[in-house]
């Protein structure tokens, strides 16, 4: 049985005033599982090449609170309903690390479909 679910893009914007990022993760959330995952891979070269400057430990700390926002226990979302959660981690920012527009889709597996959305859209063809 295929449910309904909708994902964002995790991106970097090293340089906001320059317009440029990296997609550096998937948001996936899908109500009808209780499903909400966010899976990261920062490519540090990628990162540099837009900016020689770019505080790596920064990004990659502000990467994974998305992943500990999803699975964490405690913590200020912990009490809050997965959907409440998505919401709140897709809201629009203006820092370096963001999500894009949500998109939705159809799925068997969130889990399968968080990874096939990784190889597309996050990795290096």
């Amino acid at each position: 049985m295929r449910d309904v679910y909708e994902y964002a893009v995790i991106r970097v914007v090293p340089r906001v005033e320059r317009g440029e990022l990296i997609n550096a993760g998937i948001l996936l959330y899908c109500q009808p599982r209780d499903y909400l995952c966010a899976r990261v891979e920062l490519d540090e070269a990628r990162l540099r090449a837009l900016d020689a400057r770019a505080d790596v430990d920064g990004v990659r700390h502000a990467l994974g609170a998305y992943r500990l926002s999803c699975t964490e226990e405690a913590g200020p979302l912990a009490q809050e309903p997965l959907g409440s959660r998505f919401r709140w981690l897709t809201a629009p920012r203006s820092t370096i690390v963001q999500t894009g527009p949500v998109h939705a889709g159809l799925t068997d597996s969130p889990e399968a479909e968080l990874e096939r959305l990784m190889a597309r859209l996050v990795r290096a063809l």
